[in-house]
């Protein structure tokens, strides 16, 4: 491979998987000509960026694997960016959901990597938007982003995607009333998933009515991931045209920016040095975390 960056970009941009693979590995792990390849890029690339987010069990991995088998079946190239949740004793990522789209592996219009969250509490790292932007500068139609399910801290997609998908699932009529506030403010669209279930109809109802006291309509709709039902619908929502206006805009570049200034900010911090320092600072009977962290900053 030339490693040149603009002769990176010209294969990744023709849709070489192998160029592309290494691409995003040499951004994800910081390592020449990372940087380069990222200041030459078009930030304004227009592919769609798909959130897909929910609490664990809803089956956002299955239910990405039948909105992918939707957009193929129409020839189109699809990227899916999976992120996992990040080991804590070795920071990789665990790859939990990855069997699900097992079956998506040897089709030559899907693009699949997984991410660890690398300690973002919303699963969205700096690494995610560079990984991202890399993918969009590639020719996929639809580029989907599946996050982990971990509460309220789930609102960083909104910093990202250009629509964001909430998965839900029903377990009582009532259920309703705890979905967390954060995700009723991200949702451009509700999915209740495995809607064969009892209570799910109830669950969908009043669903619809919380939103509906909302500003803006936010549709709800019912599918059974699984089984492909109610992915037609979803499907077309998904190939709806996105109106971005200005404000969103500005607030979806200040939250990339934001990321990144943070982890540039931060990039010389080796996390595995802080576990042991930490280690010997806790031996000592008068540890308090304040002066350890202004220490370790500061030196």
């Amino acid at each position: 491979m030339n490693n040149t960056p603009l002769s990176i970009l010209s294969e990744v941009k023709q849709g070489n998987y192998r160029v592309l693979a290494r691409t995003l590995t040499l951004v994800e792990n910081d390592v020449s000509p990372a940087d380069s390849i990222l200041k030459n890029l078009d930030s304004r690339s227009g592919t769609p960026v798909i959130g897909i987010t929910g609490p664990p069990g809803a089956g956002k991995s299955t239910l990405v694997n039948a909105i992918t088998n939707f957009f193929t079946l129409k020839n189109k190239r699809i990227a899916i960016l999976a992120i996992d949740p990040t080991s804590p004793f070795n920071f990789g990522s665990l790859l939990g959901d990855r069997i699900r789209m097992a079956g998506q592996f040897n089709n030559p219009n899907v693009f699949i990597r997984s991410l660890a969250t690398r300690g973002a509490l919303g699963g969205i790292s700096a690494k995610t938007i560079e990984m991202v932007d890399v993918l969009k500068a590639s020719n996929f139609d639809l580029i989907l982003i599946e996050t982990v399910g971990v509460g309220q801290s789930e609102v960083e997609i909104a910093g990202l995607a250009d629509k964001t998908i909430v998965v839900l699932v029903p377990e009582s009529g009532d259920d309703v009333q705890h979905i967390k506030s954060g995700l009723m403010e991200i949702a451009d669209c509700f999915v209740v998933n495995k809607a064969d279930r009892e209570g799910a109809d109830t669950f969908a109802n009043n669903l619809k009515k919380m939103v509906h006291q909302g500003v803006k309509l936010i549709p709800v709709l019912k599918t059974v991931a699984d089984k492909d039902i109610g992915i037609d619908e979803l499907g077309r929502w998904i190939m709806e045209p996105i109106f971005n206006t200005s404000h969103r805009q500005e607030f979806l570049f200040a939250e990339k920016a934001w990321k990144l200034i943070q982890n540039n900010k931060m990039r010389n911090v080796d996390k595995k040095k802080l576990i042991k320092d930490i280690q010997k600072a806790l031996k000592q009977a008068d540890f308090n975390i304040y002066r350890f962290a202004d220490h370790f900053i500061n030196g």
